[in-house]
């Protein structure tokens, strides 16, 4: 056998004349505690053997004509540990032991591992190795993880606790070559001709609601009904769209779904969002450069769209009682108002089927040491990078990782471990931080042990193998909707300060307190720094973006007895049918919509403008970055997350610490509104009150009182606030309209400077307030 990195390495079959006395040395030293003959005498260790060699094939190991290592290969099904699984033909067990080294060799034990695997599968009919060791072995735990093992759970055998893990071929293969993709082919069995035309369908209907109410199309009244009129657009002479549609509060426009046809010199033709976007492309005001990435988004939502058509089964009625995890990759959509909503450019129809959010797939993160020198931590004032490890780690894990580093001569107290996206390391870091990996200052640790899920966010992961355990945001170089969704080692050096001031404020604040509005914590975060390369390349450089993650808190621990919880991007999903969840979600609970509305609003909304008028803070509370907590299927309180990267204080002269400063910004006057009425009323809350007129009968006027009566309970209750509420009138008639796919159709690759980000808002006109009519003291007759 060809060792990898110290030569040749040979087996030949145990004999008991010639190398019992070489055993017996073996296994009465102190590091073999583990095989279990520790203070026997030769005799006895030969009485066992003897015994083994029944029903087990034992080999010796020579490494310079000299023996090395012992290896044990049976079946499991013959031995203790085949009572504890599910035996599979073709399973074969192995136990290991290396000789004590003469002089140590630095990856040694490691090119053993690999040798005996090597030979194990080098048998056609072997298709998973089967090891039941100590629990107590963190040395060999870290090896079997390294070579691709699955642990699965402890058992209990006639002499030690053990581990129980299974390796497939497939899994070692993938193991010793991380940057492998699969070769079983892409999901295709979506891209069918009738899916394709439906979610086609879905996306020109789509494009035409949210085009209008951006103002970029005008479509063309052509006969007024009593509920739904009848429109047109003509993008030339020869093609025309028609159908019915009824505008709601806030220019939304709900177009009749078998309404909408398209003719092309008077012949029906399909529905085609690609044709459909070249065709508008002036009035869309979209230039040549963007436009061809703009497509491909276009295409890969597409894709998505049909793929979640075709293989999520979950109805809303599945839903109103599902898993917090289920719901989340049942969704469709996270960011209602964008068009080109699930682009992810750079991943592949393999990374697809692997890390999409919607397919749910289970997901071991990419585990790298990283060079002190190179690396920063940073985290919240109760934690540290020693606890943080451990909690998220593990002893076992964090055990074999340093054992790692040590096999190949490194000092496992040189480096900072951090977590890495499968994409980001196979497609980016192992080809742009080739450097880093020959110097040593960036080492591959393996897999994470836990298995983690995508979240609508697409970079941010859930730990499914132990919820209480922290989420994990990773750097992905991938581009979607407007962004490389990179992170930076400068911005997490802020990213728990920011954190734990924002947790402070909101924590201590009784308002907030009552209505449990509370905030998950990003509570640490690890960059890589590559000096020379860095300073070279401009400060916004998505090559500053590769190599960083950050740990932020799970809700689930946070939870009371009888609580779930629920993304918010819930209250906005039909299933396949077209069934809406959120009336659904209402009559479980068993109150009326208006009393549903009240709680929730009285948990979402009131914080948010208490923290506005209160605090001069804004966030970005959409749908995904909201979870709702409920109780019976009641709304009873919220957890806000990514607060580093979507919080601004409104006050460029606010004391704060230092590592704080950089979320002050100064805003116009005019424009301090717009982060509850573009953020809450136009990027949520319009299409909520969408989904209850068309699924539930609830008039969108009854919705938005529903509105104005939770913020005029507020300010009522808030007498002190009044000059704040004159100043920044949330009941003021109109306000600034500002637009997401015009920031999208200008430049898809960054919308905003997230440094400034009022300055690049695209606005367009004004939009009428639809609570206006209820200001508190006035008398509507609506």
């Amino acid at each position: 056998m060809n060792a990898p990195t110290i030569g040749t390495l040979h087996l030949r079959r145990l004999s008991l004349a010639d190398d019992i006395a070489t055993v017996h040395d073996w296994v009465n030293r102190e590091y073999a505690a583990y095989w279990g003959l520790v203070g026997r005498s030769i005799e006895e260790v030969r009485e066992a053997y003897v015994g083994i060699l029944q029903d087990t094939d034992v080999y010796l190991g020579l490494y310079a004509e000299k023996p090395a290592f012992l290896v044990e290969c049976y079946d499991p099904a013959r031995h203790a540990i085949g009572r504890h699984y599910e035996h599979q033909p073709g399973d074969r067990g192995m136990h290991l032991l290396v000789a004590p080294p003469e002089s140590k060799i630095p990856g040694f034990t490691w090119a053993v591992f690999r040798s005996v695997m090597d030979f194990l599968f080098s048998e056609p009919s072997v298709l998973r190795v089967v090891v039941e060791p100590d629990i107590r072995n963190e040395k060999i735990h870290g090896l079997n993880r390294r070579a691709g093992f699955r642990y699965q759970r402890a058992v209990e055998l006639p002499h030690k606790t053990a581990h129980l893990a299974l390796c497939t071929r497939e899994h070692y293969l993938g193991a010793l070559d991380p940057l492998a993709h699969a070769f079983d082919p892409p999901p295709l069995a979506h891209l069918t001709r009738d899916v394709w035309l439906r979610v086609n369908a879905e996306l020109v209907h789509k494009a035409i609601a949210e085009f209008s109410h951006e103002r970029l199309l005008t479509p063309r009244l052509e006969a007024r009904g009593a509920e739904d009129s009848e429109f047109s657009l003509r993008p030339r002479e020869d093609v025309e769209y028609r159908f019915r549609a009824r505008v709601l509060p806030l220019d939304h426009w709900l177009i009749a779904a078998a309404s909408l046809t398209k003719t092309v010199g008077g012949t029906k033709v399909p529905l085609d969002a690609f044709d459909f976007i070249l065709e508008f492309a002036q009035a869309l005001g979209i230039t040549q450069t963007v436009l061809l990435v703009y497509l491909e988004e276009i295409t890969c939502t597409l894709y998505a769209a049909a793929y979640k058509r075709e293989h999520q089964r979950l109805t809303t009625a599945d839903l109103v009682h599902a898993p917090f995890q289920e719901v989340e990759a049942a969704m469709t959509e996270g960011h209602p108002a964008f068009l080109a909503n699930s682009g992810r450019v750079g991943f592949d129809a393999v990374d697809y089927r692997r890390y999409a959010p919607e397919v749910g797939a289970p997901v071991r993160l990419i585990w790298l040491a990283a060079r002190r020198q190179r690396a920063e931590f940073s985290c919240s004032a109760d934690l540290s990078y020693d606890r943080l490890l451990a909690e998220e780690l593990g002893e076992a894990t964090l055990t074999s990782f340093c054992a790692l580093l040590e096999e190949e001569g490194l000092d496992p107290g040189d480096y900072l471990f951090l977590p890495v996206h499968p994409w980001q390391w196979s497609d980016k870091l192992a080809l742009v931080f080739a450097a880093d990996l020959a110097a040593r200052d960036l080492v591959y640790l393996g897999e994470s042990s836990d298995e983690y899920q995508a979240q609508q966010s697409i970079r941010t992961f859930f730990n499914l193998s132990s919820s209480h355990r922290r989420y994990v945001k990773t750097a992905l170089s991938v581009l979607n909707m407007g962004f490389m969704r990179g992170l930076s080692a400068d911005y997490m050096r802020g990213t728990p300060s920011i954190n734990d001031w924002v947790h402070n404020l909101v924590s201590t604040d009784p308002h907030l307190a009552t209505r449990r509005f509370r905030v998950l914590r990003e509570v640490a975060g690890i960059g890589y720094r590559r000096a020379a390369f860095d300073s070279a390349l401009p400060k916004a450089s998505p090559y500053r973006k590769m190599l960083a993650a950050l740990f932020r808190e799970s809700p689930v621990p946070r939870l009371e007895p009888g609580e779930r919880l629920l993304t918010m991007a819930a209250l906005l999903h039909r299933d396949r049918d077209g069934t809406a969840l959120l009336p659904e979600l209402i009559r479980a609970s068993g109150l009326d919509t208006d009393a549903w509305l009240r709680r929730y609003l009285d948990c979402y909304l009131a914080p948010l403008v208490h923290c506005f008028y209160r605090h001069d803070l804004a966030f970005m509370p959409h749908g995904e970055n909201v979870i709702l907590v409920l109780r019976g299927n009641v709304p009873v309180g919220v957890w806000l997350k990514d607060i580093a990267e979507e919080v601004a204080l409104m006050d460029p002269t606010a004391d704060v610490p230092e590592q704080v400063r950089r979320i002050r910004i100064a805003v116009p006057e005019a424009m301090r509104p717009l982060c509850i009425f573009t953020d809450v009323f136009d990027g949520f809350l319009r299409f909520m009150a969408g989904v209850l007129a068309t699924s539930a009968g609830y008039a969108p006027e009854r919705f938005w009182r529903a509105v104005a009566d939770c913020i005029g309970a507020y300010q009522a209750a808030c007498p002190e606030l009044a000059s704040r509420f004159a100043r920044d009138d949330l009941f003021a008639p109109t306000f600034a309209h500002s637009c997401l796919n015009r920031l999208q159709l200008r430049n898809n690759r960054q919308m905003l400077d997230l440094t400034d980000p009022v300055a690049g808002l695209a606005l367009s006109g004004t939009l009428e307030n639809p609570i206006a009519p209820f200001r508190p003291g006035t008398v509507s007759l609506i």
